[in-house]
């Protein structure tokens, strides 16, 4: 790594502590509700079916017709008016960043300086920066993490990542640590789905990139068996992970298996399991609030 592990673990702290408003003596549980509520009625999570590890460990109630088709005005492609706030478009910009002599198109949400923390999301094969950026797919979920970025100071970008191998995520290492650089050193929270999770894996070996970052989200991704070589797991980097129980793609146990490796070792993490969610599960019902407050509280 670049910098100790004790100077790496005060800078972040310092930072998380700067950039979410804590004050001295706040507690763990005030720490945890740091950004403020936005439509949490709709977005929270349902019924907890089980849950372990004090709460780290938590199977959530799914189910295909309240989620998908009660909540969509046409399902999997608009969801109802009610879960969006569009006023957020007036924060909303295209733009191409040069990183090591290659473009990167990003869609970016809030401020470009200054930012409180900064959330980075990678799409999956096929998709590009108009996936995190789309108001009305997935329930209106990335709407929901627009709104949390800009009423908390933040910032949200969504990048159109060219390829899932080494360029791809040396590409997003570089977008990683000029968000921090824009912001000047508060946190940034990576979080990837699907085949962007390559990219997490990767990044997760760039220590300079892990040093810029607060945590990182693997959303119905693919595990990493190597992970516990990589720099964000000598640096003991937050790891949130949420997926479907009945995924076909990338299966949960896989994902299970790390987690459960990882916390057995006492490492910060954390692991959803939506019950019967498929694929694409973790995108929509992933609750962005809570998963953030999580991270910044570690």
């Amino acid at each position: 790594m670049s910098v100790s592990t004790a100077h790496f673990c005060f800078r972040r702290l310092s930072a998380i502590v700067l950039s979410f408003g804590l004050v001295a003596g706040a507690t763990t549980s005030a720490a945890a509700q740091v950004l403020k509520p936005y439509k949490d009625d709709l977005f929270s999570y349902g019924t907890v079916l089980e849950q372990s590890d004090n709460g780290d460990y938590r199977v959530v109630d799914y189910q295909e017709l309240r989620d998908i088709n009660g909540r969509d005005e046409i399902p999997e492609r608009r969801v109802k008016r009610a879960f969006v706030s569009l006023g957020v478009k007036g924060d909303q910009v295209n733009e191409t960043i040069e990183i090591g002599g290659r473009s990167l198109d990003v869609t970016r949400v809030g401020r470009e300086q200054g930012a409180a923390f900064s959330v980075i999301f990678i799409h999956g094969r096929g998709g590009d920066r108009r996936l995190g950026a789309n108001d009305f797919s997935f329930g209106g979920n990335f709407n929901r993490l627009k709104n949390l970025a800009v009423a908390n100071g933040g910032v949200y970008y969504a990048p159109s990542v060219r390829s899932f191998d080494t360029a791809g995520a040396a590409d997003v290492a570089g977008l990683i640590k000029l968000v921090a650089e824009r912001s000047g050193g508060r946190p940034v929270v990576l979080a990837c789905a699907s085949m962007g999770s390559f990219i997490c894996w990767g990044v997760a070996r760039d220590a300079g990139a892990v040093a810029a970052l607060g945590g990182m989200m693997i959303m119905g991704g693919v595990a990493d068996p190597e992970f516990t070589k990589s720099a964000a797991y000598k640096a003991r980097l937050p790891m949130f992970f949420s997926h479907g129980s009945k995924d076909s793609v990338y299966p949960a146990e896989s994902q299970k298996a790390l987690y459960g490796a990882l916390k057995g070792q006492g490492y910060p993490t954390r692991f959803v399991l939506f019950e019967t969610g498929s694929h694409g599960t973790p995108v929509r019902m992933t609750d962005w609030r809570d998963a953030l407050n999580w991270i910044g509280s570690r």
